[in-house]
This record gives structure tokens, C-alpha cells and sequence, in this order.
């Protein structure tokens, strides 16, 4: 097999790329219907199911695994949903009630039975990626490479088969389920279809990767691509590639300072967001602090232009000063780009007038609707 001739060091970095894309694929529809943390209660809740799977088959088999987890990924978002119909809860109340009641019958269930099954809180929640290499699936008596290499590339083909045959469905019931509802797309129906894919996807990583990083990489480079594009296509090709970077410099930053595979690579997806939420051209912090300040600027100008139609009886500085609470920097900042853009000029008494030009500017200013945004009490000349 191939992949009994991989390095341990690209094992790793395909699990995690593997993991990392899957997880992107179903965390962007998560994102987009603003249920991310039901992700994250699935990927906990899911516990019992594969205790169960366990204890009916004594084994470690993936099916059963999947199967389990599923079920039970299901039957939490079902009674999420119950519990959200009541409107005596919200759902991230229901969501807090019921995923930690399942989680908890999950850790029961393991350490009243953990002397029998081959099981334990570590491998099913923290995992650890740098065991992947060495943790092989068995067949008819063979080794036929990693388990995490076919349960990771497994995920990946379900998901990106449930996407690429219903995509149109997936983003009607997205965007308007109600218009879905109306053409019989079924949304609700949509909507569990979601989350088994999500309990699937969870589960298939637990083992490899672990619960913490499976939540990092089912809603951080969504969230980061929702951050930097507004169509769907390109938002699933950016959080798969966010994704992947992720995990493969995580895996690097790892290697330099010795330290978890698993919590770098969240950490580096972290990173990405952080810079996404710093940089990006529409959403991003530093950009709209730009806009912001620009934009202020526009209509300070916009107002004391405003002020400066009265003609011959224009008030003086300090006056226009003390009427819009500035400071006197702030007005002579002002003032001074007026006049360098030929809008106003300085009369003789050294009050401001309003030029043609700063006629003209005012004007075309209020045909693209800036004398909009300034409040009621200023969108007129003082009389």
C-alpha cells in the first residue's frame, strides 16, 4: 500500500489536512446558519454513542463508531430543537442543558466499563495526531496503512458527495429556508442531514486528531473565510485552504518549539482569524477604523460646509466651534482641509466663506446622499 511508504511526518500532515478540509466543508454551513456551537455540543454529546458502539461490539471498528455517533448526533440536535420549540429556552441555553447532560453519560458510561472495553477519556477527547503514523487499519489479517489516513479520506469523500450533489439545496436552506420550504426543497430534513454529517465528521477525527482540534477546524477557518469573501463557493475553497495551511504550519510551529501537534495547529488556525479579523478589506478591525475615520471626516466637512451657506452673516470660528463641540485643533483641522481643497477661503475679518467650488462639492455630496447621514439638527444651516 501507499501509504505504508509515507514518512511519519506526512502522515501526520495529510491527517491533518484531510481532517482540516472535511471539517471546513460542513463548518462553513455551519457558520452560515449561525449554528457553530452545536458543532461543538455534537462533537461532545456524540460520547455515549460511541460507548455504546463499543459496548455492543467490543470492538473498535469504525462503522460502528460512525454509526453511534451519528445516532446520537442526531438525537442531540433533536432535542435541542424540542427543547428551542418550548420558547421557555433559547437554543444556546438548550444547547447547554442538553449536550452536557449526554457528555456526562458519556464519561459515565466509560468509567463504569473502562476495565473492559478498550477506551478512555484521553484517545476519545484530546487524541494525539503523532500516534497516526503507527495506529494502522487491519484487514483480513493485513495492515493496509494508517486508520486515520481512510477514516480521514473517507469524511472528506462523504462530505465533499453530500455537498457537490446537493449544494443548490444546502444554500437555499441556508440562506432562506422559508423560500426552501415553499419550493419543497425540506429544509428541516436539510437541516439533520447537516448535523449527521457533522456527528460523522467528528467522530472520524476523534480518534486522530482529537475533540479540541476538530472544533478549532470545524469553526475557525470558516469563521476566517466568512471574514473575507461573500459567496459560498469561494467561502468553502477559502476555509478548506485556511484549513490546510493551518494544519501544516501548526504542524511546523509544533516541530520548533517541541510542543503539541494538535493545540499548534488550533493555534495557528487562531492566528489566521486573528489576522482576517485585523486586515480583511470589508470586515476587517483596522479597515473599518479606516472607514470610520474617513467617513467622520466627510461629514465634519459636510457639516461646517453646511454652516458656511449662510453668506455674509457666517459665524465666526469659535462660535461654529462651541455650536459642534469641537476642539479648537479639531476646527482648525478642519477648516485647513476645506480651504486646501479650494472649498472655503479665509475673508479678511478671518471668518470662512464658501467658495463655487465648495458650492458645487456640497452639492454633489448631497445628491449621493452624505447629507444623509448627519442627524436631524445638523442637516440644516443654522438660520
Amino acid at each position: 500500500m501507499i501509504a505504508l511508504a509515507l514518512a511519519p511526518e506526512a502522515v501526520i500532515l495529510l491527517t491533518g489536512a484531510l481532517i482540516a478540509s472535511a471539517c471546513a466543508l460542513i463548518g462553513t454551513f455551519l457558520v452560515l446558519r449561525q449554528v457553530a456551537m452545536l458543532g461543538d455540543a455534537i462533537s461532545h454529546a456524540v460520547l455515549p454513542g460511541i460507548v455504546v458502539a463499543f459496548l455492543l461490539t467490543e470492538s473498535r471498528a469504525p462503522v460502528p463508531m460512525l454509526v453511534g455517533a451519528g445516532a446520537v448526533g442526531l438525537l442531540t440536535v433533536f432535542l435541542v430543537d424540542l427543547s428551542a420549540r418550548t420558547r421557555r429556552l433559547k437554543e444556546d441555553a438548550s444547547i447547554g442543558v442538553v449536550f452536557p447532560a449526554l457528555f456526562a453519560l458519556g464519561v459515565i458510561l466509560i468509567t463504569r466499563y473502562a476495565g473492559r472495553v478498550d477506551l478512555d477519556l484521553d484517545c476519545v477527547l484530546y487524541g494525539e495526531i503523532a500516534y497516526a503514523p503507527w495506529d494502522v487499519l487491519v484487514w483480513q489479517g493485513q495492515s493496509i496503512g494508517p486508520k486515520s489516513l481512510w477514516m480521514g479520506g473517507f469524511v472528506l469523500l462523504l462530505n465533499l458527495l453530500a455537498i457537490g450533489l446537493l449544494y443548490k439545496e444546502f444554500k437555499l436552506t441556508t440562506f432562506d429556508p422559508q423560500l426552501a420550504a415553499t419550493l419543497g426543497f425540506a429544509p428541516v430534513a436539510m437541516h439533520y442531514l447537516l448535523m449527521g454529517l457533522t456527528s460523522v465528521t467528528v467522530v472520524g477525527a476523534f480518534e486522530s486528531v482529537g475533540a479540541i482540534l476538530v472544533v478549532a477546524m470545524l469553526i475557525v477557518p470558516p469563521a476566517t473565510a466568512y471574514l473575507l469573501t461573500e459567496r459560498l463557493s469561494a467561502m468553502l475553497a477559502l476555509a478548506v485552504a485556511i484549513g490546510i495551511a493551518s494544519s501544516t504550519l501548526g504542524y511546523g510551529v509544533a516541530r520548533l518549539f517541541d510542543a503539541s501537534i494538535a493545540g499548534a495547529m488550533a493555534a495557528v488556525a487562531g492566528a489566521f482569524f486573528l489576522l482576517a479579523f485585523l486586515v480583511s478589506p470589508r470586515h476587517g478591525l483596522i479597515g473599518r477604523l479606516l472607514r470610520h475615520r474617513h467617513l467622520g471626516g466627510l461629514l465634519d466637512e459636510q457639516l461646517l460646509l453646511l454652516h458656511l451657506q449662510s453668506g455674509p452673516s457666517t459665524p465666526s470660528a469659535l462660535r461654529l466651534q462651541n455650536r459642534f463641540a469641537w476642539t479648537a485643533a479639531k476646527m482648525n483641522r478642519v477648516a485647513a482641509r476645506l480651504v486646501q481643497r479650494g472649498w472655503a477661503a479665509r475673508r479678511d475679518d478671518g471668518r470662512l466663506a464658501l467658495t463655487d467650488a465648495g458650492q458645487r462639492a456640497l452639492e454633489t455630496a448631497g445628491q449621493q446622499g452624505l447629507r444623509h447621514h448627519l442627524p436631524p439638527e445638523m442637516a440644516a444651516p443654522a438660520g
